[in-house]
Parts: structure tokens; C-alpha cells; sequence
């Protein structure tokens, strides 16, 4: 079984400017996305969804994961990364989650960006033009809060009823004027390593 892949829809901001102060650095973020067919739509509830997972999620993954580093450039370049999918209104929550909460998925990002923390994530239902929220964090550093980003699109047709989008998001760079700290900093601070 392949993915029934209706489209892909690749998303690039670069931000040169922020607080009115150019960016010491432009920051890019890059979104990937696959609009398929919802390969469990219309069979009612599925007790084993793993058939279909081992068959579509590495798909998925190296398509998206060469598509995003064709437009970064390098795997090296990609310095934050997340993942995303949305649900079609008949399909479930489950179904999104399936496709991309694998290693079948995921292993194709990480090990193509050598990253060494989880993939940040979102996964929900809508119906055409929802809001695809990538969130990001550093591949190498979950505490780096200058990566705490947010890639943000949405794809006018999808998804329909028995549709999945799945996303991959990067940045390269983080926020041009980072000046929260990072988590570190809090921990000492407050002592607190559940913060």
C-alpha cells in the first residue's frame, strides 16, 4: 500500500526585520506538506492501524524530509525542527496521530538533521484551511529557547473529509532578538527541575 498523495505544499518566511530592529540574522522557517487520502476513511473504527502505518509512514517521512532539505540546503543548516498532521472531519484524532507519532516517520527527519531531541508536535482535526502549527524546538538542545518557534500555514483545499495533512517544520536560525534566557538559567534560578 502506497499513500494516495493528492498534493504537496511547501511554506517559506524569511523575517529580516523584527521589533522594528533588522534581524543580526535573517530567520527562515520552511514548512512541508503532504495532502493524502485518510487511508482508513470510511472502514468505521480500526482496532490495528499498524499495517497501514508500516506501509505509509516511511513514505511519508523520506518524501517530506527530502523536500525540506532540498530547500534548506543541508541537513546541517536545519537548526529547528517539528512535525504536524490534521485530520480530515471523518476521520479520528488517531488517524493523524498514527502517521507521524513513529519511528517509521520521524527517524528520516532526525537522522537526515542529526538531531539529537524529540520532534516537537501537533496533531488535530479540521476541515480545509486549518491552521497547520508546526511548533519547533532545537534538535540538539530542547532548553535553547531562542528555537521555540512556531511554523505557520494553511492549504486552502485541505484536508477534506478523508484527507490527512502531514507537516514537517524547520527553522534556520532562531528568534532575531532572543532575550528570555534559556531554561538553564530558570533551573538555577529556581531550583526546579520539573520547570
Amino acid at each position: 500500500m502506497k499513500p494516495a498523495i493528492r498534493k504537496t505544499v511547501t511554506y517559506i518566511e524569511n523575517t529580516l526585520i523584527e521589533g522594528g530592529k533588522a534581524a543580526p540574522r535573517p530567520l527562515r522557517l520552511i514548512g512541508v506538506a503532504a495532502v493524502l487520502t485518510n487511508p482508513w476513511a470510511g472502514r468505521g473504527f480500526t482496532e490495528d492501524l499498524s499495517p497501514e502505518i508500516r506501509a505509509i509512514a516511511p513514505v511519508l517521512g523520506e518524501l517530506l524530509t527530502r523536500e525540506i532539505i532540498a530547500v534548506a540546503g543541508s541537513g546541517e543548516a536545519i537548526e529547528g525542527y517539528g512535525k504536524a498532521a490534521i485530520c480530515g472531519t471523518s476521520g479520528e484524532i488517531e488517524h493523524a496521530s498514527a502517521l507521524i507519532h513513529t519511528l517509521h516517520f520521524g527517524n528520516h527527519y532526525r537522522r537526515a538533521v542529526g538531531a539529537k531531541t524529540y520532534l516537537a508536535f501537533t496533531n488535530l482535526r479540521g476541515g480545509p484551511n486549518t491552521p497547520i502549527m508546526i511548533p519547533l524546538m532545537d534538535k540538539n538542545d530542547e532548553g535553547r529557547r531562542s528555537h521555540y518557534l512556531t511554523v505557520h500555514f494553511q492549504i486552502g483545499d485541505a484536508p477534506a473529509p478523508d484527507e490527512l495533512v502531514v507537516a514537517l517544520g524547520a527553522s534556520i536560525g532562531g528568534r532575531p532578538h532572543h532575550r528570555i534566557g534559556d531554561r538553564y538559567q530558570d533551573l538555577k534560578e529556581v531550583g526546579d527541575l520539573h520547570g
